[in-house]
């Protein structure tokens, strides 16, 4: 197997694992509100969370990681915080609408992520559009094969969650030329775990009536958000952020099943072809080996990480 193919098998394996703990998020989401947990806290108590876990990680067994360029950690913090403020929108949108027509909407970062890497230059191929294609398809039958109208300021909301989220995912592909994906990882959650955290100081929402199996759903939450973060990075470091953005469509389908099963939530005759498609969408995977060589900020980039 040469290195390539080698490099492309690690990334998938990594960019697969992800969306089976960002599926279960929103849906833990739901039954913490159910628990009395408001928006503000669930955004901001799993940020830190999942900050304090991964941190405990590297400081436990990769000392070696927690310290990078100068540059990096800033740009790791700055784009986590760009992500914060989705996040807040994002916690913020399902509190308003169903858990799985909020994942459906959110996968529209698939949009913004292509929009912005032609702006920085990179090649797109005729495969990924063509899979782009089929997913934003499955996102139309998702989405208006409901039976119920979206609540608009809630999918506003997602709107935005999901432009930051593609904010990130660019970013961070080019971040992790000079970074490796734990040390991504942990200082893009803390920059996330500063703003959310900084926004429940401002509320300062009370806790008291908060029962004890709305702690476990955040504390949860916590947890799978530390995973994912730590895998996703992984897949955007080895296929690039496209590609990871394309397989983690995947965390929609964990959502809508566990929606189903957990929230009673139902999907009707041209949802279910919708998330056929997008299946068809994902497993196209295989035929892609574009991993990505581009650098349009290097020179930039390059100068300010050797002054760091």
């Amino acid at each position: 197997m040469s290195p390539t193919d080698s490099r492309w098998n690690r990334g998938l394996l990594w960019a697969l694992m992800s969306p089976l703990f960002l599926g279960v998020v929103p849906i833990t989401a739901k039954i913490a509100y159910q628990l009395g947990v408001d928006v503000v806290t669930v955004a901001a108590l799993r940020t830190i969370l999942a900050a304090a876990v991964l941190w405990a990680i590297i400081l436990l067994f990769a000392k070696q990681l927690a310290i990078s360029s100068t540059p990096a950690m800033v740009s790791s913090m700055l784009v986590g915080a760009i992500n914060g403020v989705g996040s807040l929108f994002y916690y913020s949108s399902i509190s308003r609408i169903d858990a799985s027509l909020g994942q459906l909407i959110n996968i529209t970062y698939l949009i913004f992520v292509t929009i912005l890497l032609r702006l920085l230059g990179q090649r797109i191929s005729k495969l990924t559009l063509g899979r782009m294609g089929l997913a934003i398809v499955a996102i139309y039958l998702l989405t208006q094969g409901g039976t119920a109208a979206p609540d608009w300021v809630g999918v506003g909301f997602m709107l935005i969650a999901a432009l930051s989220y593609a904010i990130q995912l660019v970013f961070s592909q080019r971040i992790m030329v000079d970074i490796p994906a734990p040390t991504m990882a942990v200082y893009a959650m803390t920059g996330m775990a500063a703003v959310v955290g900084l926004a429940w100081l401002v509320v300062r929402p009370p806790l008291g009536h908060i029962a004890g199996g709305g702690w476990a759903a955040v504390g949860f939450m916590g947890l799978a958000t530390a995973a994912s973060r730590l895998t996703l990075f992984l897949g955007v470091k080895h296929l690039g952020s496209l590609q990871a953005a394309l397989l983690s469509v995947g965390e929609m389908l964990v959502t809508v099943i566990l929606a189903m099963v957990w929230l009673d939530e139902t999907l009707t005759m041209m949802q279910i072809a919708g998330a056929l498609l997008l299946i068809t969408s994902i497993l196209l995977v295989k035929y892609e080996q574009n991993i990505p060589n581009f650098d349009w900020w290097a020179i930039l980039y390059k100068r300010w990480a050797q002054r760091g």
